[in-house]
């Protein structure tokens, strides 16, 4: 190879390493954000999520799951931006132990645990009472193990006297999503899940009385280990802000006074 020659095949693969790295007029790909969230905010965040990418350009790819479970995912580095989680005590220790950014939590509302079932179901429930019913075969939970609406779950049924009476039939879901899903197939008479579910799925639904179950207070933050912290506190920000709180709102996730944000 001529010096000349060697000389312009050194300006073009510099050129075309500048575009590649986002130089003067590359056209850029955008950014990605990864977010583990509690299976109850899907429907919430994946309208969400398109609202934020509309206003950012920042696509959000989304990793649902029970809280447990996405918490012990965080504690063994799995490459994510931000976590949701359906209540704050299992945040909590995240942040102590400084996998979680302390100034990035945030209260993004508070949720209900409702009776839901289809439209078209053939047996109707109309409170607690009515799941020790013959006819009421199955009822679904999320895994009081690792989902806090699992738990609400247990809590309200020990409430109200039928935790053990209803131990034949309850059907446990590895999520709050999942319970749902056995009552939306068939699989279960009716599911105890998360209201903002149930305002998603549609169907019917009845609350359940917040005195029989512990408060959940959903909260999320960033993550330490995230190459990407910038965007993510601008997610964090933008979920509760007025139009995150707006959305969560319309799903049944009551915000709450004031709040805080990164």
């Amino acid at each position: 190879m001529t010096a000349r020659a060697a000389l312009l095949f050194t300006c073009v693969a510099f050129v075309g390493l500048v575009g590649a790295c986002g130089g003067p007029g590359a056209q850029a790909r955008p950014a990605e954000l990864t977010v583990s969230a509690a299976s109850h905010l899907a429907f919430a965040f994946q309208e969400l999520g398109g609202q934020f990418e509309e206003a950012t350009g920042v696509a959000v790819r989304y990793n649902f799951g029970a809280t447990g479970v996405l918490a012990r995912q965080v504690e063994q580095g799995a490459p994510v931006d931000v976590f949701a989680a359906a209540h704050i005590a299992l945040l909590e220790p995240l942040a102590a132990r400084g996998l979680l950014l302390p100034d990035t939590v945030a209260v993004y509302g508070e949720g209900r645990l409702v009776l839901w079932q289809p439209a078209e179901a053939p047996v109707r429930v109309a409170s607690l009472e009515d799941l020790a019913r013959p006819e009421v075969r199955r009822v679904a939970i999320a895994n009081p193990e690792y989902a806090p609406y699992g738990q609400a779950a247990r809590e309200a049924l020990q409430a109200a006297g039928l935790w053990e009476r209803l131990g034949p039939k309850l059907v446990i879901g590895a999520n709050v999503r999942q319970a749902l899903h056995f009552a939306r197939t068939g699989n279960a008479d009716v599911a105890l899940v998360a209201l903002s579910l149930a305002v998603g799925a549609g169907g019917r639904w009845v609350p359940v009385p917040p005195e029989f179950y512990t408060p959940l207070k959903p909260a999320l933050a960033v993550v330490a280990a995230s190459p990407r912290q910038e965007i993510a506190r601008d997610f964090v920000r933008f979920v509760v802000g007025p139009r995150g709180r707006e959305l969560l709102r319309r799903y049944g996730v009551v915000s709450p006074e004031g709040g805080a944000g990164p």
